[in-house]
């Protein structure tokens, strides 16, 4: 069993809640987050430059800005772990930095508190 985390853009959280769910992956916790990766990039900056101005493109890489993001959290068996992943990078992949980040992390047990059963068998299987 095997915890995945993922951040993704905010504006791609309906249409990747929609591809894990036809993908057979329904159950996702979400919260809303702030970050930012490798690049300090300021959005607004990066606008300005894109346009052309110089002040813009002079200042770009010295931000420090957070990003509002989605973090998404899903337990699942370690079967459907790969499939996830696949699914999560197949809706959020624009090539472009802010694309989001996935990490997998080990997860010792799960229980469901409704029937009380637990390990893979408190998890959604397909």
């Amino acid at each position: 069993m095997k915890e995945v985390m993922a951040v993704v853009r905010m504006n791609m959280m309906n249409q990747t809640k929609r591809a894990l769910a036809d993908a057979g992956i329904s159950s996702v916790t979400a919260r809303d987050c702030l970050g930012r990766g490798k690049g300090l990039v300021d959005l607004h900056l990066l606008e300005g430059a894109e346009k052309g101005y110089e002040e813009a493109v002079s200042q770009l890489g010295q931000s420090s800005r957070l990003i509002p993001k989605r973090a998404m959290l899903l337990v699942l068996p370690d079967k459907l772990v790969d499939k996830t992943i696949k699914t999560i990078i197949k809706v959020n992949q624009t090539g472009k930095s802010g694309d989001g980040m996935i990490w997998v992390m080990p997860c010792v047990d799960a229980v469901r508190v409704r029937t009380g059963e637990s390990g893979d068998a408190a998890l959604d299987d397909i």
